[in-house]
């Protein structure tokens, strides 16, 4: 037999109602929605790592020269002693391709590097000065933002001539828009504050609250853009290199791979699936720090 159902509040020695415990917090799906969280950027955090690794010490993870081949061991599918099979050559493809992350990799970097130099300086200099400065360097920008990305690097190529290098600093130029319009909408934010008007209050000068107060503040957004960009980079210079303008053969450049394994994609698909699916994986755990760095900006 089932005891009765309490209907009432309980009752202390007093008469009062006596206070009803509080409810413990259930913490447990939320523990396991972070977890699930912080595991999917621990992974992006390790592929990018590891990129690096290839990029700064290729020799430990492949001693092999990835220049030479093995007539006798060309068109050889993944193995064991070849993790990404061989090319036509006979060369390892994951020898070139961990090779290659040394191109992929400080091209990137060179991009990001012209893209956030440039960008953040005109966006700074529009944002402080304002009035017709201002409005010339936006409307410079919104040409920039009218030309297709690709487009403009192709242009800046033509004029620079081929190789890795000028192919980063054309992709770096075409990002100069987004960051100077994100630094420009940062500085005037920031210009607005109430600390920054106290400081101009104060009798500092226009250079000083430039440099103490707005700047440093302004920067948090631009380097999470910054590593959004840095995977656009890698993804922009491999498409160049696989159209051609990028490093020359033999250079085993990631974009350069693709391409040279697009003639055998239906007896060698392993030619082009896996250093692509390699430029895939550094991509999208670039943007996966990016938006952490974003959120905790925010």
């Amino acid at each position: 037999m089932t005891a009765p159902a309490i209907t009432e509040p309980l009752v202390a020695s007093d008469g009062a109602p006596a206070p009803v415990p509080p409810t413990p917090p259930t913490t447990a799906p939320r523990r396991r929605v972070l977890r699930g969280r912080s595991w999917g950027l621990y992974l992006a955090f390790a592929v990018v790592a590891l990129a690096v690794l290839w990029a700064v010490i290729p020799g430990v993870f492949a001693p092999g020269d990835p220049l030479t081949g093995v007539p006798a061991d060309k068109l050889l599918p993944p193995s064991a002693a070849h993790w990404f099979g061989t090319d036509t050559l006979g060369r390892d493809l994951f020898g070139r391709v961990v090779h290659g992350a040394v191109h992929s990799l400080s091209g990137a970097l060179i991009a990001v590097t012209v893209g956030l130099a440039l960008g953040t300086l005109l966006g700074a200099i529009a944002g402080a000065v304002g009035g017709v400065v201002d409005d010339v360097l936006m409307r410079v920008v919104d040409v920039l933002l009218a030309i297709p990305g690709l487009l403009l690097s192709l242009s800046v190529i033509i004029l620079l001539g081929f190789g890795t290098v000028n192919a980063a600093i054309a992709v770096g130029l075409g990002s100069v828009a987004a960051f100077a319009r994100l630094m420009r909408a940062e500085v005037a934010r920031v210009r607005r504050t109430e600390y920054v008007e106290a400081a101009f209050g104060s009798g500092a000068t226009f250079f000083a609250v430039l440099r103490r107060h707005v700047l440093p503040n302004s920067l948090t957004p631009i380097v999470a853009l910054a590593a959004l960009q840095f995977g656009t980079a890698i993804l922009a210079i491999s498409t160049l290199g696989f159209l051609g303008y990028g490093a020359p053969p033999p250079t085993p450049e990631w974009g350069l791979l693709i391409a040279d394994g697009r003639n055998y994609v239906g007896t060698a698909w392993w030619l082009t699936a896996l250093p692509g699916l390699v430029v895939v994986a550094v991509v999208l755990s670039a943007n996966r720090i990016s938006h952490r760095i974003g959120r905790s900006a925010r």
